[in-house]
């Protein structure tokens, strides 16, 4: 487990069955970089193995949530697109994950947050898909969980425009279940994980298990589709062209944040 130090990228406090996990590199936005992401995964994973923890709540240090894949190594030829699993580890956690969302979530990001199996907002959070603005298509499922989340047309203006979704609007979508103060987020995350634990432990994992599996009759194929085009448009991926569209999108997505 990654030690809960000022310079982790990943810190964890467990309590009565419960996990928290903080995505910590709050001067950048907690952007996704090589070694969060491997942080994040290996967390998870042995977070699975303890038999103690039973929920897990995911959220972010600082203002952001997370501002999604660090684009800086998405510039390099360092193969950041390449590697671990942290949408896998995230699937394999048999109990119930709480998403915190204390700020943006920015595509990776906002892929981490429809990973979750409940989603509870502070005012402050915002939503957006920028894949088309960087030039990539989603490979952790964003393709396939945001049109089941809140219907394909919604998806479809979110996705095709990159466009900013402000925490009540995303309520107003269904895309998370309440918005609150962001004082009062962790309270309430905290809540509702802990009415989770009340419930019988083997049925709270069958539970989850059974309404996943009844959800996605036709989720694995759309899965399969989107890791298609994921594989085919990224052997045309060129470093350079994401490094120039960096600068861009990072001035656009503070205009929108701003408002």
């Amino acid at each position: 487990m990654p030690e809960n130090t000022a310079e982790a990228t990943v810190l964890v406090e467990k309590k009565a069955g419960l996990a928290i996990v903080t995505l910590n590199r709050p001067k950048a936005m907690n952007a996704l970089s090589m070694a969060l992401r491997g942080s994040l995964k290996e967390t998870i994973d042995q977070l699975e193995s303890d038999p103690e923890i039973r929920v897990m709540i995911i959220t972010g240090a600082g203002k952001a949530f997370t501002a999604g894949i660090d684009l800086k190594e998405l510039g390099t030829k360092a193969g950041a697109l390449k590697g671990d699993d942290v949408m896998g580890a995230l699937g394999r956690f048999s109990g119930p994950v709480i998403g915190a969302i204390n700020g943006v979530a920015i595509t990776g990001g906002f892929e981490l947050a429809l990973g979750c199996d409940v989603l509870l907002a502070s005012t402050a959070a915002k939503f957006a898909d920028t894949h088309t603005r960087v030039g990539v298509l989603p490979g952790w499922g964003l393709s396939q969980r945001l049109s089941r989340a809140i219907g394909i047309y919604r998806a479809k203006e979110l996705s095709l425009t990159g466009n900013f979704l402000s925490a009540e609007q995303a309520e107003q979508w269904g895309l998370v279940n309440r918005v609150v103060e962001p004082a009062e987020l962790m309270p309430a995350a905290i809540a509702l994980a802990q009415d989770m634990l009340s419930a019988v432990p083997e049925i709270l994992v069958s539970y989850k298990q059974l309404i996943n599996e009844g959800f996605a009759d036709n989720f694995t194929a759309g899965m399969e589709t989107e890791q298609r085009f994921f594989r085919d448009s990224n052997r045309q991926l060129k470093p350079e062209d994401v490094a120039q569209r960096r600068e861009s999108i990072r001035a656009r997505g503070q205009g929108q944040t701003n408002t």
